[in-house]
């Protein structure tokens, strides 16, 4: 073995030239992205046309979700702070002696 690199042949060149037209390219590049896109819907199980109505869907159901997580954060903020308030006035109540404890 030697250290030496070979080269090509001398009637090959060293890379691969490709001439295409603007036109070409972007019709090759368009139809690639299509396909790479319909195979990405088929692996995710959506390639049934019905795609957007579910994507749609599914973004419904994460926004009810959100809202009712929401919505279970505000009521256990209010329920707290209803029971402070509430432990704070009887406790004003009985150390006004409001309340009918002993005197």
């Amino acid at each position: 073995m030697s250290d030496e690199l070979q080269s090509p042949p001398p009637d090959l060149p060293a890379e691969p030239v490709l001439s295409l037209r603007a036109e070409d390219l972007d019709d090759l590049l368009t139809r690639a992205a299509e396909r790479g896109a319909e195979r990405c819907l088929a692996h995710l199980g959506l390639e049934n046309g019905h795609a957007a109505r579910d994507i749609r869907e599914l973004r419904d159901l994460l926004e009810a979700w959100r809202e009712a997580r929401h919505t279970a954060w505000q009521t256990t903020i209010k329920v707290i702070t209803t029971g402070l308030l509430a432990a704070l006035l009887v406790g004003a109540a009985i150390k006004l002696k409001l309340m009918g404890g002993p005197q």
